[in-house]
């Protein structure tokens, strides 16, 4: 197994950071493989990987670099690089993108090849063997954000900014192994300072005063990486800023919220009323707080209340602990004429 040693004051220090640019890097990884983990994510395939692959296939050369930078074994350092502690994202995370995409497209030529050789784990094929390899990786990459991710950025906001903040009230009452549970495959706190991050051997990374953050993601992809700094045309060893990037619990499986009845509305409260009309199929916290908008402890007392009024109910399903309607809340919801949400 491959794993981390951590210190007490890395692991204190550690924060979730949003990033527009591993949510891309994490678009262009689900275009390449062409499958899905959900049918939200089949959707959203559907609707983009036509012209992804029409792309490719008018442009060779950058196609086998997205196949060399992002091989078996490795991810070439460049093309997914440490997001910065202080990403953020905003609203529409134009100015974020563009500032995370700069370093991809400055990196230098003789980098870049060092990158992908130890991606392929071999020599750089004839093809990619040329300067403008990273100018082509920050083109792709600012295709997939403008054509596929930057239309729904604000929801896919909502779902990581919801996600980090689960995780974040899950370690300050259960600890860090709680926090870690379930955020990617091969990831789970060992004790002893040791954080396992891949189930496959690696050799141990001393993370001593370095700067560790976690980075969810909507697609369903995960790596690890760490800032590098090139020295004579390579990477040089250890790096500063470490970080994991990982699948965010709440799937972006919708885009819109489902219409409120004015009469549940007036009888519940708009809030309370929008939750309760999507608990028809199970639901997590993560996922309420993704599709209504409301803040996490918002969510968390309406759910309290409505399952105290015997209108909701949770039940644990693995690691996730859904909510659905009870047969009072679904007769109820059925009562209610369908009609616009109240203003």
């Amino acid at each position: 197994m491959g794993w981390w040693q951590v210190d007490a004051d890395t692991l204190a220090q550690s924060r979730f950071v949003v990033s527009p640019l591993a949510e891309t890097v994490a678009a262009l990884k689900t275009l390449r493989h062409g499958t899905a983990a959900h049918p939200g994510e089949r959707r959203w395939l559907d609707a983009h990987l036509p012209r992804y692959r029409e792309r490719s296939a008018a442009d060779p050369v950058t196609a086998a670099l997205v196949g060399a930078a992002l091989g078996p074994r490795w991810n070439a350092t460049f093309l997914t690089p440490t997001p910065a502690a202080e990403s953020g994202g905003g609203d529409r995370g134009e100015a974020a993108f563009a500032r995370e995409l700069e370093p991809v497209r400055a990196t230098p030529p003789g980098v870049v090849r060092a990158d992908l050789a130890e991606a392929l784990g071999g020599p750089v094929p004839e093809l990619l063997r040329r300067d403008d390899l990273a100018e082509r990786a920050a083109d792709l990459l600012a295709w997939v954000w403008t054509e596929t991710v930057r239309p729904s950025w604000p929801h896919r906001r909502r779902i990581i900014e919801a996600d980090a903040l689960a995780r974040t009230a899950r370690h300050g009452t259960h600890g860090w192994a709680a926090a870690l549970d379930g955020m990617r495959p091969g990831l789970r706190w060992l004790g002893g300072s040791r954080l396992q991050v891949t189930p496959s051997d690696s050799p141990p990374l001393e993370l001593a005063g370095a700067q560790l953050l976690f980075v969810p993601v909507t697609p369903s992809r995960s790596w690890v990486c760490w800032d590098v700094p090139p020295v004579d045309g390579r990477r040089a060893r250890p790096g500063r800023r470490y970080a994991v990037v990982y699948p965010c619990a709440g799937v972006l499986a919708e885009e819109g919220r489902r219409p409120v009845p004015q009469a549940l509305a007036a009888l519940l409260g708009p809030a309370r009323a929008g939750l309760l009309t999507q608990l028809d199929v199970p639901r997590t916290t993560t996922q309420l707080v993704a599709l209504t908008g409301l803040p996490l402890g918002s969510v968390g007392r309406h759910l309290r209340i409505l399952r105290e009024a015997g209108l909701a109910h949770r039940r644990r399903v693995g690691r996730s602990v859904p909510y659905v309607l009870t047969a009072a809340g679904r007769v109820l919801l059925d009562a209610c004429p369908a009609g616009p949400e109240p203003s």
